[in-house]
């Protein structure tokens, strides 16, 4: 065993939900060298980065590795085009930072998502219209079956709405070293969300030129409508906006006209996953410590006490109220480890 590894280890502080819950191992990874030493055990294995989208609802009886691997890079391709080399361990609002220091276009919109850069590809963050996808060039990861590491181009990623092969098919193979991002000198604002628009209207930016106006604009919506983690516990989003079928969509649209609808892949149609929930009142309601918080109906908080069985009951009544009402299945957004809804 390494000789960094802590036994019995308290995982509330490397969690935004903050929830009661201990690892039988926990080791932190700092080098890449260092990393099939911490693979080496007979323990399930869980790499973790931020926390941000992870909430341990029980105890997890094996090794947790947390991902501490820094860096940041850029190469110049072209007039336009500028490659930047992330390593997972990265925070993820400071990388946007960085792109946005150097006037950089394509992650404006991605601007306060928290977490770090390994979660990126894994979860194919998005928001306001963009997901990681739309700038990805590769993911360089460490393959467990061969035990070498190896770049996986943007297209070898599954990436799908909120989710990858690193989440679901792949999620015990690959560990996410770091990222490529192709993004570019100069560049057309997504502005395709109403209230996005609507924030930059309101400061005199109707065409923003500059992506850290978007990104400015970005920000200022996102800490009106959610809750800082640092202050209220919490994993953002706790449910994927459903994707449906059009038929479908198309009934339930014709049936409640307010039901807020994107186009998605061929055939389907993408549902707010918030607007379903809020119709049926869930706003600030809980159980034990856990609650819909009371400015999104989208996120749940821990108000303080909540424990993992808190937050799993309350999940559950949600989904099933939203199915028996619309139809309609929701899928949790983060990994829960220790339980499921």
């Amino acid at each position: 065993m390494p000789n960094d590894i802590v036994t019995n280890a308290p995982l509330e502080a490397l969690s935004t939900f903050r929830l009661p819950a201990r690892a039988a191992e926990l080791a932190r990874l700092e080098d890449v060298a260092g990393l099939p030493d911490l693979l080496d055990t007979e323990l399930p294995v869980l790499l973790l980065g931020g926390g941000s989208n992870t909430l341990f609802v029980d105890d997890f009886p094996g090794r947790i590795v947390v991902n501490r691997l820094r860096g940041i890079d850029s190469e110049v391709l072209d007039r336009d085009r500028v490659l930047v080399t992330a390593a997972a361990g990265e925070n993820w609002h400071e990388l946007v930072r960085w792109t946005l220091d150097r006037g950089l276009w394509g992650l404006e919109n991605l601007a306060m998502i928290p977490g770090l850069v390994g979660a990126a590809p894994m979860q194919n963050i998005g928001a306001y219209g963009v997901e990681l996808a739309h700038c990805l060039e590769s993911v360089e990861v460490f393959d467990r079956r061969t035990g070498r590491s190896e770049r996986l181009a943007a297209s070898e990623c599954g990436l799908d709405y909120r989710d990858s092969r690193f989440k679901s098919a792949d999620r015990d193979r690959f560990v996410i070293l770091g990222i490529r991002l192709e993004l570019m000198m100069h560049g057309t604002p997504v502005l395709e969300y109403p209230s996005l628009l609507e924030e930059l209207e309101r400061h005199g930016h109707a065409s923003p030129e500059d992506p850290r106006t978007v990104a400015a604009a970005v920000m200022r919506v996102r800490k009106k409508k959610l809750p800082d983690p640092g202050l209220i516990a919490n994993a953002g989003s706790f449910f994927k906006n459903p994707v449906v079928k059009n038929p479908v969509a198309q009934d339930l649209v014709e049936r409640n006209p307010d039901l807020p609808s994107w186009p998605d892949k061929p055939g389907c149609t993408k549902l707010s996953a918030g607007w379903l929930i809020d119709q049926l009142g869930w706003r600030g309601k809980s159980f034990g410590g856990a609650q819909v918080f009371d400015r999104h109906a989208l996120v749940l908080i821990n108000r303080g006490d909540a424990t993992g069985q808190d937050v799993l009951r309350l999940a559950r009544e949600i989904k099933a109220s939203v199915h028996e009402r619309f139809g309609v299945e929701l899928e949790p957004e983060p990994l829960l480890v220790g339980g499921s809804v």
